[in-house]
């Protein structure tokens, strides 16, 4: 709750309520789902809550729709080969009540993107590995003339075509495990490289162009296509593969890009699509003599090729999210795109450990870790197997689905339908992220985890992970109003709201930070990053001061003191000054708080520094995961 102090031209808010203000009936409603990882909770619909006026004294997320990041395009899995095969041993009844639970919007989770394989991929129920071209050893076919997608009219495209008609919203990628053969050195799917000349690079285009002509005659239009799957696993285990180098991709590109453009203008290339990181077995891969590409994404997009390339594809199986982030802030106009990762355990594991264990990773990982980092979809790989893990010819054999098919007919939900189902039912394409403060990390510390979204039709769905195994009660505000909320140790959470009548103002941008104690670490006061926190190192002592640059002379109305998931760890009381030279010092509020975010209201000010000096006395350390300025 906002309370202004008295003095002349300054008014000071601290949050310092056990609760949300009660002074005012109940605003906007939120809706809540819950999913436990002792499946005591799944998607489960609990009672509502509701906004209120005024602030709270737990951890805060805040959400900020002013401030927007990527568009999303969908969440959902791949209807392999070894999918279309389990949902086929299904009844038909059976077989629609599944495709109705993974994707109809209102009695499923309504998934809205397909990554599908562009022939034969290690998830296979096929007895040999297979394209849509394949010749005889020995021969070739630059016409094309074999060209077929027989195999996938059996199964893959009848299902296809029902989950478009169950999710119209619903977007498909298409992705090849390897060329034809004939175009290969060794003349084999599994391993080699496409052979290094034009012709081959030019009959490799138009091979991906009839495919997507063949898929969009048949219902199914291509949405995205990447030009390889995992370029550099150059030794596949007994599947198809291929090791692509970057100049081979560039020059596919090169061909295909204006190519598609005249058939199918809709359909975006994704170059890359493989980890976060080159896995440390494809650097120790590389042929004598050459480059491991570690920076293979980057270099994709330096190539003249990056003006047929929408963006870039990333897989989980090395490295970590963030570099995602990476690649966003050195080519900012380039989309990113997360397109494959499994769910996998160890042979010994029992069923609630593979639940929960996956659960939490995914949930920490993927259905946050890549959102939070510009990702437009988040993919996992089957959306259905059987209990074995398959039928899978080579590969992965402790993979599992979203779905899957028992020994007694039945079909259970797995940890990866939850995960993708807290995302896909509530955020739908045409969302864009908004911010929201988040204090977990994907490596895992214990605090809470949060991505936000604005729906196009201007609902909010708000995404929290407790990534600690004890219950956490936090509050979540937008603007001048909050509500609280308690999740289970290990749970995931999706809340929905419509448009509230909260004032949110708007984040006016520090440039960089300094700090009277531990200035070494100042910079976390400002990086927009809940889960880096500055702390003093010391028990909190008057004169102690943390400021920020504006870089020049700007008027705000706001500062925001969070001190995020470390309880207790705020500033019992605190002085504001400005500056325009960062010599001369006027004070501008003060006062005392008890609270994790404290928020201090002012007169319009304008200024280009701001100091705040801790005024209190206290054991523990001042620790603050961000400072924010509003106008």
């Amino acid at each position: 709750m906002r309370t202004p102090a008295f003095g002349v031209a300054l008014a000071l808010v601290v949050a310092s309520l056990t609760g949300p203000a009660q002074a005012h009936p109940p605003t906007t409603q939120v809706n809540v789902w819950v999913t436990t990882p002792d499946r005591t909770e799944l998607l489960h619909e609990r009672a509502p809550v509701s906004f209120r006026d005024g602030a709270s004294d737990r951890t805060t997320i805040t959400v900020d729709p002013r401030t927007t990041y990527q568009t999303v395009d969908g969440f959902g899995a791949s209807i392999t080969d070894s999918s279309a095969s389990v949902l086929y041993r299904l009844s038909p009844a059976d077989r629609e009540q599944t495709l109705r639970k993974l994707f109809d919007p209102r009695q499923g989770i309504g998934v809205s993107f397909l990554r599908q394989p562009v022939g034969s991929s290690d998830f296979t129920a096929a007895a040999e590995h297979y394209t849509y071209d394949d010749v005889p050893a020995g021969q070739t076919d630059f016409g094309l003339r074999n060209f077929s997608i027989a195999h996938d009219q059996q199964q893959v495209l009848p299902l296809l075509r029902r989950a478009k008609q169950l999710n119209p919203a619903l977007k498909v990628m298409a992705t090849p495990w390897s060329p034809p053969a004939w175009m290969k050195t060794g003349d084999s799917l599994v391993g080699g490289r496409l052979k290094d000349d034009p012709k081959v690079y030019d009959a490799y285009a138009r091979y991906l162009v009839k495919f997507v002509q063949a898929y969009t005659r048949a219902g199914v239009p291509i949405d995205f296509l990447s030009i390889q799957n995992e370029p550099q696993n150059r030794k596949p285990s007994a599947y198809p593969g291929t090791d692509l180098p970057v100049r081979q991709e560039a020059a596919v590109i090169t061909a295909l890009g204006p190519l598609l453009q005249k058939v199918s203008p809709r359909t975006k290339i994704l170059g890359y699509d493989h980890n976060w990181t080159t896995h440390p077995g494809d650097i120790a891969s590389t042929p004598p003599g050459e480059d491991p590409e570690t920076d293979y994404p980057y270099k994709l997009l330096q190539t003249s090729a990056a003006k047929w390339i929408a963006g870039t594809a990333y897989h989980c199986y090395s490295g970590d999210p963030s570099k995602q982030t990476d690649l966003h802030k050195a080519f900012p106009s380039k989309g990113i795109w997360f397109t494959e990762c499994s769910g996998s355990h160890g042979p010994d594991d029992t069923p609630p450990q593979i639940f929960r264990g996956t659960l939490t990773w995914h949930a920490r990982t993927l259905m946050l870790g890549t959102t939070r980092n510009w990702a437009k979809s988040v993919v996992n790989w089957n959306i259905a197997l059987d209990s074995t893990g398959g039928p899978h010819l080579g590969g992965c054999d402790t993979c599992t689905g979203l779905v899957t098919l028992q020994p007694d007919g039945t079909v259970s939900t797995d940890a990866e339908y939850y995960t993708i189902g807290h995302l896909s039912k509530f955020v739908k394409p045409g969302a864009v992220r908004i911010g929201s403060t988040s204090y977990g990390t994907t490596g895992w510390n214990g605090q809470l985890m949060s991505a936000a979204f604005r729906n196009p039709d201007g609902t909010t769905a708000l995404l929290v992970h407790n990534e600690n195994d004890e219950p956490r009660s936090f509050a979540v505000a937008v603007g001048d109003e909050s509500f609280e909320y308690e999740l289970p140790g290990g749970s995931i959470a999706t809340y929905t709201w419509g448009r509230t009548t909260a004032d949110v103002p708007h984040e006016v941008s520090a440039v960089s930070a300094t700090a009277s104690v531990n200035g070494a670490d100042a910079g976390l006061l400002i990086d927009a990053d809940g889960s880096t926190v500055w702390q003093s190192k010391a028990a909190q002592a008057p004169g102690q001061w943390v400021q920020v640059d504006l870089g020049k002379a700007q008027t705000f109305r706001q500062v925001a003191l969070d001190s995020g998931g470390n309880l207790g760890d705020y500033a019992h009381g605190q002085s504001v000054a400005v500056s325009n030279d960062g010599n001369s010092w006027r004070t501008v509020a003060g006062g005392t708080s008890s609270s994790q975010l404290t928020t201090i209201d002012l007169p319009p000010t304008r200024a280009r520094y701001v100091r705040i000096t801790q005024t209190g006395t206290a054991a523990n350390w001042w620790s603050l995961a961000d400072v924010r300025l509003y106008r």
